[in-house]
């Protein structure tokens, strides 16, 4: 299988929009809203087979030490075959001297991040406010 990997953020709302609804996320219900967050992140990686958007990682960033991996995502049918482990190391050589690199994790994808040297960092929690239903 020949996945190809792209930095562009010309991609489609509906793209974008398949791939968050193969994962329920909600921010799939928000497909144009979504188009314009990515056109606007610091920097993306996405994953494609065959014209499919199968993966997608992004960056907000202050450019200068700090950068938040917001989304990092796999479409189901394509998890398990190294897409992700590649899109993050092609994003992380993109922040190499960054002071601090950020993410939120889910429970069942601590271990990935931790692999590619994330930690919890004591003390913190996850805090949020989304209008997002």
């Amino acid at each position: 299988m020949k996945i190809t990997y792209s930095d562009s953020k010309e991609i489609s709302s509906k793209q974008l929009e398949n791939l968050f609804k193969a994962l329920e996320w909600k921010s799939g219900n928000f497909p144009n809203e979504l188009q314009e967050a990515i056109k606007n992140s610091h920097s993306v990686v996405t994953a494609w087979y065959q014209g499919e958007l199968v993966g997608l990682v992004n960056a907000l960033s202050d450019g200068v030490m700090t950068v938040y991996f917001h989304y990092m995502l796999v479409h189901p049918n394509y998890q398990n075959m190294g897409i992700g482990k590649n899109m993050l190391e092609k994003i992380l050589i993109r922040y190499e001297g960054y002071k601090n690199k950020l993410l939120i994790s889910y429970k069942n994808a601590e271990s990935f991040y931790r692999k590619a040297g994330f930690k919890p960092e004591e003390g913190t929690i996850a805090m949020f406010i989304t209008d997002m239903v």
